[in-house]
């Protein structure tokens, strides 16, 4: 098995949008999964509800994390000043608080760009919840890495040690093979220049699932080449020192998705061997009924794990739609949670095997 830091195996570090299916998928993995994984949580902006939207996934925290698995929390992409009208404090002071309150631990996220008032906001989470600090590293094409001191004054302000911080290396989307090339160079600059550092833990991530399902074929499966996979592999393969953990966006694209408008046709994003099978079939019958054909083409296809329903708590939901089990064929959120879960489990038994 490959190892991470001290011997550690390799962990997996799915970077999820903080949205009701992603916590359902979580709520509902299986010990073994939760012991390999460490999710980090992007809040997606809201900006007409932010205090209501801090408060709401603090209540579905306290129900969905699974106890053991550290909440690595990323509040960047929230509206700021929307949250200090009338109130002390920003929306990382506020999600701390609102988490203490009901017993749930948090890690922070913070980058070195961060305005010193939301670093001093981690320190006080950090303190507050004892569970260190996450520094997101942005290592895309266009992105300046930190040089040194700007590292050291990160740390600084957060008043931790490099061994209580985890290092997320962030390479971004991966939208070819070619950039995929590029994208690992580039990673491999970033572990360079930043293992000086005694680290917790370290993770390379990146992205390749599709903006949107806007153009893929209806009615059978579309194969999606899982790019930041193949750039993990890159990476763990060329650099000296341990290999980092792996981490990817799921079955969403990396880049904070827009305001949804209307009902999706229904679709699977389903995790295989080396890329996604995605599925998306035209509404013939009524409501979602058309996602149980979907789900009966898929249990039929080769697609399908020999560990049938067993592979996860999503594979039985499919497995139940596909045999007519269900009065509902569920909806959005029912089915990007199903994908999730299938797909938290297919990573983690892959970088389990890897030897």
């Amino acid at each position: 098995m490959c190892t991470g830091r001290k011997g550690e195996p390799v962990a997996y570090v799915p970077i999820l949008k903080a949205k009701a299916g992603e916590l359902q998928a979580l709520e509902h993995t299986t010990p073994l999964v939760r012991s390999r994984i460490r999710p980090v949580l992007e809040l997606v902006p809201d900006p007409e509800l932010v205090r209501n939207q801090l408060e709401t996934f603090s209540d579905r925290a306290m129900d969905a994390i699974p106890p053991g698995v550290m909440l690595t929390v990323d509040c960047g992409a929230l509206p700021v000043t929307q949250v200090l009208e009338g109130a002390a404090g920003g929306p990382l002071a506020r999600l701390s608080e609102s988490l203490g309150l009901r017993d749930v631990d948090m890690c922070p996220v913070v980058r070195v760009t961060d305005a010193e008032s939301a670093l001093r906001e981690a320190a006080d989470a950090g303190a507050h919840h004892r569970q260190g600090a996450c520094l997101r590293v942005a290592a895309g094409p266009d992105e300046a890495l930190p040089d040194k001191e700007r590292i050291r004054e990160t740390l600084r302000s957060l008043r931790l040690a490099p061994e209580d911080v985890d290092l997320l290396i962030d390479a971004g989307p991966v939208r070819s093979r070619a950039g995929t090339d590029r994208l690992a160079e580039r990673a491999l600059e970033a572990l360079d220049l930043l293992s000086r550092w005694r680290w917790r833990h370290v993770c390379v991530a990146s992205g390749a699932f599709p903006a949107n399902l806007t153009g893929f074929p209806r009615g059978r499966a579309t194969p999606v080449v899982r790019m930041d996979l193949e750039l993990w592999k890159s990476v763990a393969r060329r650099w000296n020192g341990r290999p980092p953990d792996f981490g990817d966006f799921g079955v969403t694209h990396p880049r904070m998705p827009a305001p949804s408008r209307g009902t999706p046709d229904p679709n699977m994003r389903y995790t295989a061997q080396g890329n996604w099978q995605v599925f998306v079939y035209p509404r013939v019958l009524p409501g979602n009924d058309d996602f149980f054909t979907l789900s009966r083409d898929l249990v039929s296809s080769p697609h399908w794990p020999v560990t049938g329903p067993r592979t996860s708590w999503g594979d039985a939901r499919l497995d139940e739609c596909a045999g007519r089990r269900r009065t509902k064929a569920g909806g959005g959120t029912q089915w990007r949670a199903w994908a999730t879960s299938h797909h938290l489990a297919v990573v983690t038994a892959e970088l389990a095997a890897r030897r």
